[in-house]
């Protein structure tokens, strides 16, 4: 396994569709999937552009993707697991915080993991057991370990209708930490926790595409990744809790499930 030739197709596949967002930025089309769930042409047209890149390199990989993607014929190790656009409704409203999200998997197990915020021209990129990197440096998470100093990312089910499970989460915490957001991009939200920016992160409604990337590069940068239960974890699983690695986990873990839920 090329490390090196892996994640320069991966980096290169991502730019190549983060330039189709950008370029359909004032042209696409939107629709629903379901409600407040959006797909727009830039999707697709950044999966094409990111599929059509892979393929030539490594035709007989398999591959998963948000928008119908399911390609695999014959057996392969390899199992890439691609979202064109993480943070599609923050795309279609201007808002600056969306992403293209690249994973993949070797024999079912994540080795490599690529994001690219192109509004930052930030990269987020790691392989397995070689830590993890942005724009070519090494990040680490934060040192913080008191949930009254921490910032908090969660996210909340498309459509949500106020109540329920996620929101009840959502309020419990609130009051507790420094600061709790929702903002719209699962994969950017790992790589904050990865990078230091942030400290946490949960969400129980995630699809593989949502996490695969994010997840392999948290865990290289040094931070913890579990379901939100501490369950087995599995990118299909919707459940996960990322954190910085310190005693934020575990309270967080007992704020989420607390059995008063």
């Amino acid at each position: 396994m090329n490390s090196t030739e892996l994640i320069d197709t991966a980096e290169t596949a991502a730019r190549l569709g983060a330039k189709c967002l950008l370029d359909w930025v004032d042209e696409f089309r939107v629709s629903e999937k379901g409600r407040a769930d959006l797909v727009t042409d830039a999707d697709f047209a950044s999966q094409t552009a990111i599929v059509n890149h892979i393929s030539e390199r490594y035709p007989t990989h398999h591959m998963l993707g948000e928008e119908g993607l399911s390609r695999g014929e014959g057996e392969s190790d390899y199992r890439w697991v691609i979202d064109p656009l993480d943070g599609t409704s923050n795309y279609v409203h201007g808002f600056p915080y969306y992403c293209v999200s690249i994973g993949l998997e070797f024999q079912g197990e994540l080795v490599l993991g690529v994001v690219y915020d192109p509004n930052r021209d930030e990269m987020f990129s790691a392989f397995r057991d070689q830590g993890a990197k942005l724009n070519g440096k090494s990040i680490s998470p934060s040192p913080i370990k008191s949930l009254d100093q921490a910032m908090l990312m969660a996210s909340l089910p498309v459509g949500t209708n106020g109540q329920g499970i996620a929101v009840d989460r959502f309020l419990r915490v609130l009051p507790i930490a420094q600061a709790l957001q929702r903002t719209g991009s699962a994969a950017l939200n790992l790589c904050y926790v990865s990078a230091g920016r942030i400290e946490g992160y949960w969400s129980s409604t995630l699809k593989p595409w949502d996490m695969a990337a994010g997840v392999l590069i948290c865990r290289e940068s040094g931070g913890t990744v579990s379901s939100i239960e501490d369950a087995g974890f599995t990118i299909e699983n919707p459940s996960i809790l990322a954190t910085n690695g310190t005693n934020i986990h575990a309270e967080l873990q007992s704020l989420l499930t607390d059995t008063l839920f």
